[in-house]
């Protein structure tokens, strides 16, 4: 029998990998698990609102480039909870804990 954990999805493609890396890290900090997938979509927000829309627990992270964008299950698509192009570090890494902390039903960083 096959378990899968309760995660937020990281939908990516071609991702920046440092700040993927924070995006993670983020997620890690609050305590949550997460799944990488990479995907053939190259629209930031279609990536963002399928991995909302496809994670048990409803937040989603789509990465394409330099582009992240955070998405919640029940939002239209293109309207993000959160995101940046060219982000820095503390940002990807705020993203992160920021769509954790979302699931945990806790305030915004």
């Amino acid at each position: 029998m096959i378990i899968k954990k309760p995660s937020i999805f990281i939908y990516v493609n071609n991702p920046d990998t440092s700040s993927l890396r924070n995006v993670c890290a983020g997620i890690e900090e609050e305590g949550v698990f997460y799944e990488i997938k990479e995907m053939e979509t190259i629209s930031l927000d279609e990536l963002a609102w399928n991995a909302a829309n496809d994670s048990m627990l409803g937040s989603g992270i789509g990465m394409t480039g330099n582009g992240i964008a955070m998405q919640m299950r029940g939002i239209s698509k293109g309207r993000n909870i959160e995101s940046y192009q060219n982000p820095d570090p503390m940002q990807s890494r705020k993203l992160g804990a920021n769509s954790a902390r979302a699931v945990k039903k806790l305030a915004f960083k």
